[in-house]
């Protein structure tokens, strides 16, 4: 039966790559398989959970793959099943069913119709690699695949303009979400002196040995998972993106926002509560949480203006309370919350295209107005202060730009004096001087020996703010992402054990991504002159190969599962030392910032309204 459990990972796989191979105007075809293979995996998965409960309900867990190992590291995938994995299983496969026979009809006729059921199919790996995962290196594979799906799907109208400027701000909070599983990973190896598993965490014997030497890392790690749940599941003072994300097809906010991604921080607290469930300050902390963004949201949700935005905050009270649950260590009536929520958005959002037309005609005959609420009881002053508030969504954007966006970009702007030529020559130099300090630090100074990661990591960290703000040179800003990388790469070569063999690793996929990227971007510039960074161009019209070849190398660059690069970025943490922690903080923004900055470039290059169009396209959706 334990091997039973690799099905669920490796068929949505499968269903990819066969939707990848049906033509575009195969319509019938495309939906009518993916329509069947959702259905076979849902019925697999009722007939798997029932012989399962009636086999007497145990944990399964298969060490699956080892990818790659060394002295004192393992990089491998295990998958991990129990009654929370059921139940996200069993939700998400009907959900996922019942959203693909929606959409067969919904989306009919629509030009992008392929790309969505591939979008969808490419979610739907990430997800169940995300909720079957043994180890959080497992579940970070699932969880970069749902952040690039979540961008493509908000962006699914690519050739307007809202909706993938707000692909783009998503996607900068799913990163605050990845580095706080990076840096969840490196303390945990620290912490455990190992790539642990869920099965061993759920030993408390163990957790209680290590914890009782180590709570500050205990803590620090904690607070990790708390930062990725909050804003995976768009908790305070993340909660602004998801109003954001309903720019998409109705199907993809119902599955996506409505029912599964938005719950995967539930997800995350579920899964690692055995390793906080006896750090009291953590427990509170995110029942406080929950607490300030339900009673947040209830009140933005009761003053907007659109359906799905009253949806959406409606569903983040809802997730708030399920943070409370949580954190009271109620685990199973926080599961039965999660799939009443998940199905009950489904069903608001599915429908929420008609409803709109039925509450225009119940205003138009049957409104009653109410005759007292609670609000009633309130001071006018105090009732009128928070209306303001709730009906400006209480500045969660404007307090995201004022202390995390604009002082990265303003340290950007004050690099404007560097030129490409001026970065290349000053890259190399460096860089030579760095790698003859590599190798000579045996007889350098200890205190100097501490300094100069720190310094290589920040200048780094340099490169990818003068990227993210770069507006002229597109070339210069990937050139940039890239050399980000090689000054990572040398900050860590100063630690013991990071060989030349890891810094082949993990710059390998970033030197190919790096040239693919740089080509496309110099063949499209020949083809059409201007591709700067002062607006969005819109040549994925145009040039679909070319921008489908650059989004892989964009990944590639990013450190997406398809490059070694991915394993290299987890061995890089793994070698900074747990007193290392000004280096691990460069390393980790210049990683955020890094995503940032390749997914602009994209997105200001191949989406968004086309350049040369000789028609007039509105900068604003419905």
């Amino acid at each position: 039966m334990d091997s039973l459990i690799n099905f669920f990972v490796v068929f949505p796989l499968i269903g990819f790559f066969i939707s990848l191979g049906i033509p575009d105007k195969r319509e019938r075809l495309l939906s009518g398989i993916t329509f069947s293979l959702v259905g076979f995996h849902l019925l697999v998965s009722l007939g798997f959970v029932g012989y399962w409960l009636w086999d007497g309900p145990r944990v399964l867990n298969v060490k699956d793959i080892v990818i790659f190992k060394t002295l004192g590291y393992e990089f491998f995938v295990d998958i991990f099943f129990d009654r929370i994995t059921a139940t996200y299983l069993l939700v998400g496969s009907l959900m996922t069913f019942l959203v693909t026979l929606y959409s067969r009809y919904y989306l009919h006729r629509e030009s992008g119709y392929k790309r969505f059921f591939n979008t969808i199919w490419f979610f739907y790996v990430g997800y169940n690699i995300a909720i079957f995962a043994g180890n959080l290196e497992t579940l970070f594979i699932g969880w970069e695949i749902l952040g690039i799906s979540s961008f493509l799907l908000i962006a699914f109208y690519r050739e307007r303009y809202i909706p993938v400027k707000n692909a783009v701000k998503v996607f900068s909070i799913y990163r605050i979400a990845d580095v706080g599983i990076i840096l969840a990973m490196w303390a945990s190896h620290h912490l455990w002196h190992e790539n642990i598993t869920f099965l061993k965490l759920n030993n408390f014997e163990l957790v209680h040995e290590h914890l009782q030497s180590h709570s500050v890392i205990g803590v620090f790690i904690s607070l990790m998972f708390l930062i990725s749940a909050a804003a995976k599941s768009a908790q305070l003072p993340f909660s602004s993106w998801l109003p954001r994300a309903m720019e998409g097809p109705t199907p993809s906010s119902a599955i996506f926002y409505g029912s599964l991604s938005v719950h995967l921080g539930v997800f995350i607290l579920l899964r690692t509560f055995p390793f906080w469930e006896h750090q009291l300050s953590v427990r509170i902390l995110i029942g406080l949480m929950g607490l300030v963004s339900s009673l947040v949201s209830t009140g933005i949700a009761r003053v907007q203006s659109s359906v799905k935005s009253q949806i959406a905050y409606a569903s983040i009270s809802q997730i708030g309370l399920i943070f409370i649950e949580v954190a009271l260590g109620w685990e199973d009536l926080a599961l039965f919350h999660f799939a009443g929520n998940a199905f009950l958005r489904t069903y608001q959002l599915l429908v929420s295209p008609s409803v709109v037309s039925y509450l225009i005609r119940e205003q138009f005959y049957n409104f009653t107005p109410r005759q007292r609420s609670v609000e009633d009881s309130f001071p006018q002053k105090i009732a009128y202060t928070f209306y303001i508030l709730c009906l400006n969504e209480w500045n969660l954007d404007g307090f995201m730009y004022q202390y995390l966006w604009n002082p990265l970009k303003l340290v950007g702007t004050k690099l404007n004096f560097l030129t490409l030529n001026r970065i290349v020559i000053f890259f190399v130099i460096s860089y030579v001087l760095g790698i003859i300090s590599l190798f000579a630090r045996d007889a350098m100074p200890a205190g100097l020996q501490v300094f100069l990661p720190i310094l290589f990591s920040f200048l780094g960290l340099l490169m990818v703010l003068k990227s993210f703000t770069e507006r002229r040179k597109t070339q210069m800003s990937w050139v940039m992402v890239v050399m980000n990388h090689f000054w990572v790469a040398l900050s860590i070569s100063f630690n013991e054990h990071f060989t030349y063999d890891h810094v082949v690793l993990y710059l390998s996929g970033i030197v190919v991504a790096g040239i693919v990227g740089f080509v496309c971007l110099n063949r499209l510039k020949k083809l059409e002159h201007n591709i700067d960074l002062n607006r969005f161009h819109g040549h994925v019209h145009k040039h679909r190969t070319l921008a489908f070849v650059f989004l892989g190398a964009c990944l590639g660059v990013s450190g997406f599962p398809i490059t070694p690069t991915f394993v290299g970025e987890d061995l890089i943490f793994t070698h900074i030392h747990e007193d290392q922690i000004i280096l691990a903080s460069f390393t980790a923004l210049s990683f955020i910032v890094d995503g940032l900055a390749i997914m602009r470039i994209y997105a200001r290059v191949f989406l968004g309204p086309h350049a040369k169009s000789p028609y007039e396209m509105a900068y604003r959706s419905s």
